[in-house]
């Protein structure tokens, strides 16, 4: 992951790296505005799983704003991971959400997300599965898993992050939505520019082109949830009230 920590170091334009583990070279290509667009498959070649991934951390100079005791005071504090650190003083109070618009090619709408229990299916429509529900932004991550087998049946896709509970701050971490394709290219989207209170940000569209699934970069911030997600991209769903692990969304 250590093109995923680089991006929160760098946030000019689109960058190229490589990376060698084991003796095998992968690389990480980031969209920005000034290049925004990159295929996930290869023309014909429409196989295999892109798998979508959602990795975020708190920023450090957050750490102990809701704390009375300075951290010199606490100098075992520093061990622990930023993301526990930062949940242990109250500030990583941030859920946020993997989620997944989808329409496919026979005129079928509809969502992929842990609100609501709409966790989605690999084998079947929607082919599209949603693992995980990560409260800390740690490597497990939240997980989408399309099956590109079905390529040819998806007319468009929109994979979009929102915050189910706690505060509306994607201004108070870096959050990172990573698509890897079947052949282990990593496509790196960063949550740049976040406005202030804001619940949603679409994230990546996914669309045939002319035979290959390509990824355009959104970063689109709403202040509302999946509702104002769908009015921004025109998907015409009807949304109401929604419930995860016991809990309702007013």
């Amino acid at each position: 992951m250590s093109s995923l920590w680089s991006y929160w170091r760098n946030s000019g334009g689109a960058r190229q790296k490589f990376d060698t583990v084991g003796g095998m070279s992968t690389y990480a290509v980031e969209l920005t505005r000034r290049n925004p667009t990159a295929p996930l498959t290869a023309e014909g070649a429409e196989t295999g799983t892109l798998r979508v991934e959602l990795s975020w951390r708190m920023r450090t100079s957050d750490f102990g704003r809701s704390s009375d005791s300075p951290l010199w005071r606490r100098p075992l504090e520093i061990f622990k991971p930023a993301e526990i650190q930062g949940h242990s003083q109250g500030v990583a109070t941030i859920d946020f959400d993997l989620a997944c618009l989808y329409e496919l090619q026979d005129g079928s709408r509809g969502v992929v997300q842990a609100l609501g229990g709409l966790l989605g299916d690999f084998t079947d429509p929607p082919y599209i599965k949603l693992s995980g529900d990560d409260r800390f932004g740690t490597g497990s991550g939240e997980n989408l898993y399309i099956n590109l087998d079905h390529a040819d049946q998806f007319k468009r896709l929109l994979v979009f992050v929102y915050i189910y509970d706690g505060v509306p701050a994607f201004d108070r971490a870096d959050a990172v939505v990573t698509l890897v394709s079947a052949a282990g290219q990593n496509i790196e989207i960063g949550l740049t520019d976040p406005a202030s209170g804001a619940r949603s940000c679409a994230v990546a569209l996914i669309e045939p082109q002319k035979g290959r699934l390509v990824a355009r970069r959104e970063v689109k911030y709403v202040y509302g949830f999946q509702s104002e997600i769908d009015r921004l991209y025109g998907w015409g769903m009807s949304w109401g009230l929604g419930k995860k692990e016991g809990r309702a969304r007013a």
